[in-house]
């Protein structure tokens, strides 16, 4: 079999979805309400195709020692164009919530605390257990200056912002997660640009957070990036979606086969998802999605919303699941002998116990750190006006 063979990605993608409907039976499917229901239904594919990128890009790495995008159009949009329309998922829902502060207010004390509480226990729970990696293949020993080792794990738990070192002298250790935390910072890099963003639109937050947002804003204009059109296209997508004629044509049967064709297009014509023309299609397609396009109720289903819950920790976790699959549990050796289809087999093995995992986590680290927003920004209103009192004079 052709490495590169779309035939295991089915396979694999039927997996999850039966593995998700089976959760979605036992324990409660996510309510299938909101005006964004489809955009939920869609993360959980494309955080499953990002595995799928990888899954592939393992495939090569183990034979040549590369860790490259693989040489096939499909696999690398699998996770180039999931990420930017990831991207635009964000570009869209901030810019939304800036669009309605011009008639309701934005907390944006919450937002931030939200946005907090949504990334960082479980990016932190990821990292620490690459910690523990690195510490296992180290035989427990420290390989290099404690000052920089220290650093490294740093540089790591701030979202890679300053860089993903190795650390202790185990040379690729961005391996280890898949080297997704790439894509983290320039998330951030938007939620800090929000309030200066928000200026446009006629919203006027608090000085203090413009002064942030023309830092952000500022350094993003400082280095250029393609992943910035991503963005502008979710933002385009909160104008258009806001558009009854655009509404009325995405929830058509018409719409879903023209969104559709968008992703053949894009896939079949460009070798990237990082470029104008494909992004632009990309564009055209979440814009129909944003705008209620379920791609003939496929987004709507419990199970791709249940997927969808899960996004994130599909995004973070796949590329420890695939390390410790290939070192530990069949060891370089063996995983480097073993043929397409055997590859392809031991992937369409580990996808329940991915998403089982992702189950967990979001169960028990993501849904009660969000849970706990209102309270900590309580908390955190509470103590700031208590500095306050204190420092004013008497």
């Amino acid at each position: 079999m052709d490495p590169v063979s779309s035939l295991p990605a089915i396979a694999a993608l039927t997996v999850a979805v039966a593995t998700a409907f089976v959760l979605a039976k036992k324990f409660g499917e996510p309510p299938a309400q909101g005006r964004f229901a489809s955009i939920d239904g869609l993360r959980g594919f494309l955080a499953f195709f990002v595995f799928l990128h990888h899954s592939c890009v393992w495939y090569f790495y183990l034979r040549s020692g590369k860790w490259e995008v693989p040489p096939s159009s499909l696999y690398t949009h699998f996770g180039q164009s999931s990420v930017a329309l990831f991207f635009m998922i964000t570009g869209f829902l901030f810019f939304f919530k800036l669009i309605e502060g011009r008639t309701e207010k934005i907390d944006w004390e919450r937002l931030y605390i939200s946005r907090f509480l949504r990334l960082v226990p479980l990016y932190f729970c990821v990292v620490s257990f690459m910690f523990l990696l690195v510490f296992i293949l180290s035989n427990g020993s420290i390989n290099e200056p404690i000052s920089k080792l220290l650093i490294g794990m740093l540089r790591w738990l701030g979202f890679t912002a300053f860089g993903s070192p190795d650390l202790n002298g185990i040379e690729r250790t961005f391996i280890f997660v898949a080297g997704v935390t790439w894509s983290l910072p320039y998330e951030w890099l938007f939620y800090f640009s929000l309030p200066l963003l928000a200026l446009t639109v006629g919203v006027k937050p608090p000085p203090a957070y413009i002064g942030l947002g023309v830092l952000c804003v500022g350094f993003a204009a400082s280095h250029p990036s393609i992943h910035y059109l991503s963005f502008l296209g979710g933002i385009a997508a909160a104008f258009l979606a806001r558009l009854d004629s655009i509404r009325r044509f995405a929830v058509t049967n018409i719409s879903s086969l023209f969104a559709i064709s968008c992703l053949i297009v894009t896939i079949a014509a460009f070798p990237s998802g990082f470029g104008v023309m494909p992004l632009s299609l990309l564009t055209v397609f979440f814009v129909l999605v944003a705008s209620g396009n379920s791609l003939f109720g496929l987004l709507l289903s419990s199970a791709s919303r249940t997927l969808g819950e899960f996004a994130y920790g599909i995004y973070l976790i796949h590329g420890i699941i695939l390390f410790i699959t290939f070192n530990f549990v069949l060891g370089l050796p063996q995983a480097r002998a073993l043929s397409a289809v055997q590859h392809w087999a031991v992937v369409v093995g580990v996808t329940p116990a991915l998403i089982s995992v992702c189950f967990l986590t979001y169960t028990f680290v993501e849904r009660p750190a969000m849970q706990k927003t209102t309270g900590l920004t309580t908390w955190l209103r509470s103590f700031l006006l208590g500095l306050i009192e204190v420092q004013a004079p008497r």
